[in-house]
């Protein structure tokens, strides 16, 4: 019963702690719009990949943002992440991840 009761804890404070950094869809199609040249204004890709749907889109932006090489596309990428905040990369990812 014990157990029961710790392990229903540790799954409630994981739900809380991804819903607190889910980000705001409606923001983040606003801050998409520079991503609309090379990813599409749907996320369909062009250039740039798809990213409809992608669940990776947060942690590759900080990945770009901190400077790592992320891919082929790093030179082209870091810049336009280094501007993002925190809320914008999760508000982008939350708005690709809806479409």
């Amino acid at each position: 019963m014990k157990n029961t009761i710790i392990a229903l804890a540790a799954a409630g404070l994981v739900t809380f702690g991804a819903a607190a950094q889910a980000g705001d869809a409606a923001a983040g199609k606003a801050a998409y719009s520079t991503c609309v040249g090379c990813h599409g204004a749907n996320g369909e890709g062009g250039v740039g990949p798809k990213l409809a749907g992608k669940t990776d889109v947060a942690q590759k932006l900080r990945d770009y943002k901190a400077g790592k090489q992320v891919g082929p596309m790093t030179s082209m990428m870091a810049p336009m992440a280094a501007g993002l905040s925190d809320a914008d990369i999760e508000n982008i990812a939350a708005y690709t991840a809806s479409l």
